[in-house]
């Protein structure tokens, strides 16, 4: 009870301001959630989705994983998306990947960790990971400059990689095909600044913006 009394003492603490400031507030929340927007993102704590971007409950449908990871045999994944644009409607989705991404990291040292002999599932998605990133990880080993650098530029990597990925996806194909609105954003989070910084953007079959 160590680690869950003071955050239960939080949540109460917190329940009750939002009361004193609006008497509706939990009723507004209890009803369907309409979110405008799917949030793919990394499961890095100090990433947080509503936090960052301000938002309400009700407004992001959120999916997270290591290193904000859009594999198209993920059922876990592609469940989220299909329910997010068929049953939700979202009209945009976000997704987005943060320097100093400890997944993407991992994805470059993984010869030299014991994670790479593993039978596991977090050493067999740190393979598919460092795979993904081929060409991205030879251009890493070439370029000059710092390791924290280097290594910005290689997430930038991960997420036009991964955005790659997701808007190839059945779901979204599907819902452009229909000629559904929705736009699809790859950003990348600076935890420095706390800001977030466009990438690419796509919102109909066809070929991405690059920012």
């Amino acid at each position: 009870m160590t680690t869950l009394t003071p955050l239960l003492a939080r949540n109460r603490s917190w329940a009750q301001k939002q009361r004193q400031s609006d008497p509706d507030y939990f009723q507004l929340t209890a009803q369907p959630q309409q979110p405008h927007t799917l949030w793919i993102g990394c499961s890095d704590s100090r990433v947080p989705a509503e936090v960052l971007t301000g938002a309400y409950p009700g407004e992001l449908f959120v999916h997270r994983n290591i290193a904000n990871m859009v594999i198209a045999e993920d059922d876990n994944l592609i469940s989220v998306l299909q329910y997010a644009l068929e049953y939700l409607k979202v009209s945009a989705i976000i997704l987005c990947g943060h320097y100093g991404c400890g997944g993407v990291q991992a994805a470059v040292q993984l010869p030299e960790m014991p994670l790479a002999a593993e039978d596991s599932a977090l050493s067999r998605r740190i393979h598919h990971l460092r795979h993904a990133l081929q060409e991205p990880l030879e251009d890493f080993q070439r370029a000059k400059g710092n390791d924290s650098e280097r290594l910005n530029l290689l997430v930038e990597a991960n997420v036009l990689t991964q955005f790659a990925t997701l808007i190839a996806t059945a779901p979204v194909q599907a819902t452009w095909r229909e000629g559904k609105p929705l736009h699809v954003f790859g950003c990348v989070y600076d935890l420095h600044s706390g800001h977030l910084k466009p990438l690419v953007q796509q919102s109909a079959d066809g070929s991405p913006d690059h920012e």
